[in-house]
């Protein structure tokens, strides 16, 4: 079948998350056949460069070999069992790895980043209830920040384009100023931009520190700001402030986890640890769905007790699905086994002195770079910037998705040299394309 009859067929069938349907009576969304390495292909033959991952989940390239073998094999032992009451040798042996990798403890499993964000909101609210301290019920994000967009996880998205309907529906928190190094007055560096950042989060928590349960942030890159990125200063006093106020530091690495931030988990740039880290996308590499909180053993034992109600009562059918934390495994592995962080800083280097074409041309502001993403804005007075930029990305034959006026990309980390001035060319043609248009009008909606 063509792509034509699989598109008609989706679009009477689907409804495709994070958009407005109706603008696919304009933009036709990409029915994709199949998948090999950074390349998607299309049931009409034409290939797509996967700059972002497939949403930021996909480490290593699509259908790696390694993944889908331990996924294969798992299938011939077990493929799934309920977690309440049972347990299972990926689970377990994921969970030892995670904890000695975190410097945390115990693992609670999803299905979905937005499940780990509502996990670790709910087990903090509940272990300061368990000790006698129901009060602190409240929590603080930044500016700009995003969580996920379930009900618990949209009251600490600041993305008014997601929560905004959904406001009568959320809990109240409050807010801190984002530490995002592009805030920085004249004169002023990163380290300058984060520490006036920490002032205000340390008078929000003077403030209303008996009330507030948790702090909980995107370490180091805020994604949905525009991949908005801040010097590890900020999550080091941030820690301080959070022990000094007994509040709880939840560190939402569910984007840049598993090495895409230069570090195995941003935090530890900073030389802190959080007490609940919450991971998914990347975890297993793009192959299946899982998520993860870990947290403090002595956040774990809050909950062990003879009462049941002070027990953790939250729980997901597929919570730690043996396939899921099969392929989460051979991630491990190959991290272990083909010293992915070393070779990553590399690779990054290079890419980045490949993108000069584009980042050096004069629309381009704040470039930035930290691990494998790379970001800058653009100065444009095209209000449809986004949707037209990622159309014209499409044309030749790249998936990149701008947020907002926010160019970025977050490519697999298998993405060779050939391939990365590929991207590059790309991004320079469809550029000069889309600035060529300024006078158009256009969907202005933001393309998510």
């Amino acid at each position: 079948m063509s792509n034509q009859a699989w598109l008609e067929r989706s679009f009477a069938a689907v409804w495709h998350p994070c958009t407005q349907m109706k603008r696919h009576e304009r933009l036709p969304i990409v029915p994709i056949a199949s998948a090999d390495g950074v390349w998607l292909t299309d049931f009409d033959g034409k290939r797509y460069l996967d700059g972002v991952s497939s949403w930021w989940v996909n480490l290593f390239g699509h259908g790696h070999p390694r993944i889908k073998q331990a996924v294969r094999d798992q299938l011939d032992r077990l493929e799934h069992v309920m977690l309440a009451g049972f347990t299972h040798r990926p689970v377990v042996e994921l969970s030892e790895r995670l904890a000695k990798l975190s410097g945390l403890g115990h693992a609670f499993y999803g299905s979905d980043g937005a499940s780990a964000t509502e996990i670790a909101l709910k087990m903090s609210f509940h272990y300061w209830k368990n000790l006698g301290r129901p009060q602190k019920s409240r929590f603080v994000s930044l500016e700009n920040s995003y969580h996920g967009e379930t009900v618990g996880a949209l009251a600490v998205t600041d993305v008014p384009l997601f929560s905004s309907t959904y406001a009568e529906l959320l809990k109240p928190g409050l807010r801190a100023p984002s530490p995002d190094a592009r805030q920085a007055g004249p004169g002023e560096s990163a380290a300058d931009a984060a520490l006036r950042a920490v002032r205000s989060m340390e008078n929000l928590l003077a403030k209303h520190g008996g009330e507030i349960a948790a702090v909980i942030v995107e370490p180091l890159i805020q994604g949905a700001a525009g991949m908005a990125m801040y010097h590890p200063v900020y999550l080091t006093e941030l820690r301080r402030l959070c022990d000094r106020y007994q509040v709880h530091l939840i560190a939402d690495e569910i984007a840049v986890g598993f090495g895409r931030s230069g570090s195995f988990f941003a935090y530890q740039q900073a030389g802190v640890t959080p007490d609940f880290l919450c991971l998914s996308k990347g975890i297993t590499g793009g192959f299946l769905p899982l998520s993860c909180v870990l947290t403090r053993d002595e956040i774990y034992q809050a909950f062990y007790h003879d009462d049941v109600t002070r027990g953790f009562l939250h729980s997901h059918s597929y919570t730690g699905n043996a396939l899921a934390c099969a392929a989460a495994l051979a991630v491990l592995d190959i991290f272990e086994d083909e010293n992915v962080l070393e070779a990553n800083r590399i690779k990054a280097a290079d890419f980045t002195e490949r993108m000069r074409p584009l980042i050096d041309r004069p629309e381009i502001r704040h470039f930035r770079h930290q691990g494998m993403i790379w970001a800058f804005d653009v100065e444009t007075s095209r209000a449809d910037f986004a949707l037209a930029y990622f159309s014209a990305m499409l044309k030749r034959g790249c998936l990149l998705r701008p947020i907002g006026k926010s160019v970025y990309f977050m490519p697999p980390y298998t993405l060779k040299p050939e391939e990365m001035d590929w991207l590059v060319a790309a991004g320079v043609d469809a550029l000069d394309e889309v600035l060529a248009g300024e006078s158009a009008g256009g969907d202005a909606t933001p393309l998510p």
